[in-house]
């Protein structure tokens, strides 16, 4: 059985060396080594919130259009949004467990709020532009575009890598790489912090059959270096593509995505008009029995809301929190068999009948009317059409960087990203890196300046 004081730890990737000696380094700097203000779980969380990766992704689509005249969610509301629910989760998490297991009082194990809440911040890190839109573009410039001509010149794991291409994978690289210029271990961060965002923690040659994977090969020795020092069961035998179970706060990461895509998105659809008050008033009610559904109606009247986007907002505040306890409610039940490693599915898919029914209810009818919506459709096209042609032309840039054309293409890519490498792998994964790391915004700025539709107000 895996056991929670080594599966929380705050040893820092590209900095183990130094775990010992931040004591001292605190002292130097006038800190407070101990006065448990600022842990280093804190220091995670505000590490990705000063981040740039973290500031794109408000411009970067959840779901709809990014505004006009209506606010819709982005990518970064979203991950604000479902931190909050994360950290709620771990801090009841928390509170129900430490009566079970009274010795992980006051121990690190205490930060689990505070690890879940900046695991939700990084979630959505490495989508690239447009979603899953821009994930299917990547994959399939390989799988059906001019990039098949690659399989024969880059080896059969970045190949899987390349052609499963996977924003939660990203993410994890995102986070850890080196790239140019930068130090050891990417953002730093702590293994424990690390290890809740791999959400399917094998290497891309044993996918799903969703083609959902945690890392590339390229960060496959770092993932098990963090396993295997917190204790995380490994599935594979020798000679098997790596597999590994979750980390168990990685099902407290899944729940608060969970409930907030599936709910909020709701909320934006009413706010498009794209479901009436009705229909969403009577979704969202499903998820109470009778008694608790007359109190919640009742309250509304009290309040004397008569705005019909103010009554949704209620409704939802009171969906998301009994969703929040049924899922803390699971992990509790379920704790023994998370920890064994033998937990399936996500909490979402273990919460009590009616829940369960009016949660069902919900996705099925955001998959008819929302994701099949004709604006929604539009923006993945677009997207699709936009991020293809990226991939096409800096692929061709450089695999002919002595190309007038494609030297003016490499001229536009930061210098984070090994562009020039000698090595071809090298250079495809820079240009994945740069295009996946772009805004939606920015994604349609260099498509029309390299397509002549566009040119730069002078």
């Amino acid at each position: 059985m895996m056991n929670w004081q080594q599966l929380i730890s705050n040893k820092r990737l590209g900095q183990e060396h130094r775990h010992f000696e931040q004591h001292d380094e605190r002292q130097r700097l006038g800190e407070s080594p101990d006065s448990g203000i600022r842990t280093e779980f804190k220091r995670d969380y505000d590490r990705l919130i000063f981040s740039a990766p973290f500031r794109r992704l408000q411009n970067k689509t959840q779901v709809f259009p990014l505004p006009g005249s209506v606010f819709v969610h982005n990518r970064l509301t979203h991950s604000l949004e479902v931190a909050s629910v994360g950290m709620s989760l771990g801090n009841d998490v928390v509170r129900q467990l430490t009566q079970r297991h009274p010795e992980l009082k006051d121990t690190l194990f205490d930060e689990i709020g505070q690890i879940v809440a900046t695991a939700c911040l990084a979630h959505d890190m490495g989508n690239p532009p447009f979603g899953h839109s821009g994930e299917k573009a990547i994959q399939t410039f390989f799988t059906e575009g001019p990039g098949s001509d690659l399989q024969r010149m880059v080896s059969h794991e970045f190949w899987d890598d390349i052609t499963h291409f996977e924003g939660n994978a990203n993410a994890f690289r995102l986070l850890t790489h080196q790239f140019e210029g930068r130090r050891q271990g990417g953002f730093v961060m702590t293994y424990s912090t690390l290890a809740s965002i791999v959400k399917y923690p094998y290497a891309s040659s044993a996918a799903s059959k969703k083609g959902k994977f945690g890392f590339f090969y390229s960060e496959k020795e770092l993932y098990q270096r963090i396993a295997d020092e917190m204790g995380i069961f490994c599935l594979s035998q020798p000679g098997d593509p790596l597999r590994y179970v979750r980390h168990p706060l990685v099902y407290l990461v899944e729940a608060a995505d969970d409930i907030c895509y599936e709910i909020m998105d709701l909320e934006d659809a009413h706010k498009l008009k794209l479901l009436s008050y009705e229909e969403i008033a009577s979704l969202l009610l499903n998820f109470f029995d009778e008694t608790a559904k007359n109190h919640i109606l009742q309250r509304i009247e009290d309040e004397g809301l008569t705005d019909d986007n103010e009554k949704v907002v209620y409704l939802r505040a009171c969906v998301i929190g009994k969703l929040e306890n049924e899922c803390v409610k699971v992990f509790a039940e379920h704790e023994q068999d998370i920890l064994n490693g033998t937990f399936t599915g996500s909490l979402i898919d273990h919460i009590s009948p009616l829940q369960a029914d009016a949660y069902r209810k919900c996705a099925a009818l955001s998959k008819q009317r929302i994701y099949r919506s004709k604006v929604v459709l539009d923006v993945e096209l677009s997207g699709y059409k936009i991020m293809e042609t990226l991939m096409h032309q800096m692929t061709e840039a450089i695999m002919h960087p002595e190309r007038y054309y494609s030297q003016q293409l490499i001229g536009r890519v930061s210098s984070q990203y090994a562009i020039n490498s000698p090595d071809l792998e090298t250079r495809i994964m820079a240009v994945i890196d740069y295009i996946s790391g772009m805004t939606d915004v920015y994604a349609l700025d260099v498509y029309q300046k390299i397509n002549g539709i566009s040119l730069p107000i002078v």
